[in-house]
């Protein structure tokens, strides 16, 4: 594994750790990707795709809380009937 720790500070229990947080945030950005086909998102850069990142996160976020754990599913039932959302956050 290449790495900027010293030698010290990189054993394997910390090179181990920073290997599990990598895909820890890869299981969220594969998430995002089969949900929302972010990819394919023509904004990328900047404030904007932030933005997006974060109102996707907060959609994935919300729909886990609600206890579903097929996401993609989830956001194409509510797509088709936002009415059931709104109830759902009692809005």
């Amino acid at each position: 594994m290449i790495t900027s720790l010293s030698p010290k500070q990189a054993n394997a229990e910390r090179l181990l750790a920073l290997n599990r947080g990598h895909w820890g945030i890869e299981s969220l950005h594969h998430v995002r990707d089969m949900a929302y086909d972010e990819d394919r998102c023509r904004a990328q850069r900047g404030v904007i795709a932030q933005a997006l990142a974060c109102l996707r996160n907060f959609g994935i976020g919300l729909l886990r809380l609600f206890r579903y754990t097929n996401i993609t599913a989830a956001i194409r039932a509510f797509a088709a009937q936002p009415d059931k959302i709104l109830a759902m956050l009692n809005l």
